[in-house]
């Protein structure tokens, strides 16, 4: 008797229930499988970019925005701080490097970031081709953006308005690419890079024609790092109460907003714990059902020779196998919502989440449907010992 044939042959018999309990397992592994995946690939992308920064300053504003915008650029910037400003505070002997970022144009929906070239050192960045900006409307683009917007060494481009693709563009002022940057797996993939003067230029003519060698010059931002654990207590304090300039603790921020986002995601997986207990559940009501409506089927094997044992495991392998269907049906599932998840990212944002691997996690996952299916299976299937064989045969 090849019980695994027998017990697939039984739950082809019984499709509308089996299929209910594989749609419950199916939903219930593949919300919490997405949610390993998406805390996975999230904590990977913070801690690449916030790596090495220990303190952004900016605009008075909110500090979150402030982070979000100028580690991750997936915000608008709380407005401009004066560059003598973020100048005098990277002279401090408590300042390890302060890395400005001024910002306010795209091409194609890629910022475009006017810094120096302790930016991208800060991202261990290597040049794919070409060479790093050095002069004014000189860029070295992301790979993302060499890809995506089609770009070359020696290409001119005229960039746009605001971080809107259908911003006004700025046509007389054409930057050139110097070259193209390895991929790093951080926010440098998708940024275009120039000297912050290209930034000044252009704005100089746009905003009414200031002269930019006697205005004030202004940064959106800059990224600071410490030489020792003092300055985390001392200068933002300081700063905050004596510059125009607000600072922002990434640790602190993007803490919060894990916190915030944890309150959603741990009610999902609540969710899908109980979808998964429900779908247990289902298991059992479907084989109680199936052991009652076939008793005499059971009796008649008992009678034949079988052993109550081996029609207990055959009611077991049903169990077992909605459980494997469940769970592979999930992770496949998960990975096609990551994918569809990645491509809103990717337009929106330019994050892309694509890592599709396995995760260890997925081992307890697996573990946990599997105990679900058997544990469900098991219960109704102790009746197996308690079936009076002549009994059965004689009534039905």
């Amino acid at each position: 008797m090849n019980l695994l044939n027998l017990s697939w042959a039984n739950l082809k018999d019984k499709k509308l229930n089996s299929f209910l309990s594989t749609l419950l397992l199916t939903l219930g592994i593949g919300i919490i499988s997405l949610l390993l995946l998406l805390n996975k690939q999230l904590e990977d992308q913070f801690r690449k970019n916030l790596r090495g920064i220990d303190m952004v300053v900016g605009a008075k504003g909110s500090p979150l925005q402030l982070i979000l915008s100028s580690v991750y650029q997936i915000d608008a910037p709380t407005g401009n701080i004066p560059l003598a400003e973020v100048q005098k505070l990277s002279r401090n002997p408590m300042v390890k490097t302060a890395i400005p970022l001024s910002m306010g144009d795209n091409y194609h929906g890629f910022r475009i970031v006017g810094t120096n070239e302790k930016y991208p050192e800060h991202f261990a960045a290597e040049l794919e081709a070409g060479d790093l900006f050095e002069k004014s409307m000189e860029v070295t683009v992301g790979y993302k953006v060499a890809e995506g917007a089609g770009l070359k060494i020696g290409d001119s481009f005229a960039g746009s308005h605001g971080f809107d693709k259908e911003g006004e563009s700025h046509g007389n002022h054409q930057y050139t690419v110097k070259g193209i940057f390895k991929p790093t797996g951080s926010v440098l993939d998708q940024l275009i890079l120039t000297p912050i003067s290209s930034v000044w230029d252009i704005h100089a003519d746009h905003e009414n024609h200031a002269e930019a060698d006697t205005a004030e010059k202004e940064v959106t931002s800059a990224l600071i790092s410490f030489r020792n654990p003092m300055a985390m207590m001392m200068l933002p304090r300081m700063i905050n109460e004596n510059t125009k300039m607000q600072t922002a603790l990434p640790s602190i921020e993007i803490n919060r907003l894990i916190e915030l986002l944890g309150v959603g995601i741990d009610t999902l997986r609540a969710l899908a714990l109980l979808i998964m207990i429900i779908a247990g559940v289902s298991v059992f009501v479907s084989l109680y059902n199936s052991l009652k409506e076939r008793k005499y089927e059971m009796a008649l094997l008992l009678s034949m020779g079988a052993t109550r044992t081996k029609l207990f495991l055959l009611l077991l392998f049903e169990g077992l196998l909605l459980s494997l269907i469940g769970f592979f049906a999930g992770t496949g599932l998960s990975r096609l919502g990551l994918w569809l998840f990645s491509q809103t990212a990717e337009r929106d944002f330019n994050y892309s989440f694509r890592n599709f691997s396995f995760l260890p996690e997925e081992i307890y996952l697996l573990a946990a449907a599997i105990a679900i299916g058997v544990v469900a299976a098991a219960i109704p299937s102790i009746g197996i010992y308690t079936i009076n064989i002549s009994k059965t045969l004689a009534e039905d």
